[in-house]
């Protein structure tokens, strides 16, 4: 049987830091539709050049799309795999949308963590963010600063500060989250899936707790 844990978190939350950490532990697929979605338009797929239409003209890619590219993406792996969705579902239509692709396939979606971090928190890690404007290294100013002030490490460019990484977008981008997601974590509760992790602690703290929350992999 398919099965699939959703990542939910608010920008600033470490969904990216810690699926790396559960990639690494575990034998989940990540799945990223952002990434699928660029990759069907770079293959000309029929999906793909459908989407292309939709992004060029500046529009949004229908919800409807992108579940026949998770569909696709599901029908061409092992039935016994094991996908992580970050990012995704973020509306209740989307969320329904990826039931239903499961339950097609006698799959399951088996757990969501909720990464519950302070708001002060979330402000912190973005707005303190620095990016290597040549190779895209990230930084934070005072958690993981580069040894010259200014300078990646990893290759000598110059780091910046992207425009929306300042306190107020941050506090807008989480206002919205909020107001998204309230219904998706009312709906994964009354499922019984919702899980809790603490994503303010230490990212190895946090990592254990979601281990622990995931069926068979503590």
């Amino acid at each position: 049987m398919i099965q699939a844990i959703i990542l939910l978190g608010a920008p600033g939350a470490g969904k990216g830091t810690l699926a790396e950490g559960i990639k690494a532990k575990t034998d989940y697929v990540h799945v990223s539709t952002g990434d699928m979605l660029r990759a069907e338009v770079k293959a000309g797929s029929p999906l793909g050049l459908e989407a292309k239409g939709y992004m060029a003209s500046g529009a949004l890619v229908p919800d409807a799309l992108i579940l026949k590219m998770i569909a696709v993406r599901l029908d061409a792996g092992p039935k016994t795999a094991r996908y992580m969705f970050d990012g995704f579902p973020r509306t209740m239509d989307q969320a329904k949308g990826l039931e239903e692709i499961f339950a097609e396939r006698n799959g399951k979606i088996v757990k969501v963590l909720l990464f519950d971090v302070a708001r002060e928190v979330v402000v912190d890690r973005i707005a303190g963010r620095r990016v290597c404007k040549q190779c895209g290294a990230v930084y934070h100013v005072r958690n993981i600063p580069s040894k010259k002030e200014g300078v990646c490490d990893q290759c000598g460019g110059a780091l910046y500060q992207r425009p929306d990484d300042n306190e107020q977008t941050v506090l807008n981008r989480l206002e919205v989250f909020q107001k998204q997601t309230a219904s998706l974590i009312q709906h994964y509760a009354g499922l019984g899936v919702l899980a809790k992790i603490n994503a303010g602690q230490h990212r190895d703290l946090a990592l254990a707790e979601i281990l622990a929350a995931l069926p068979g992999a503590a």
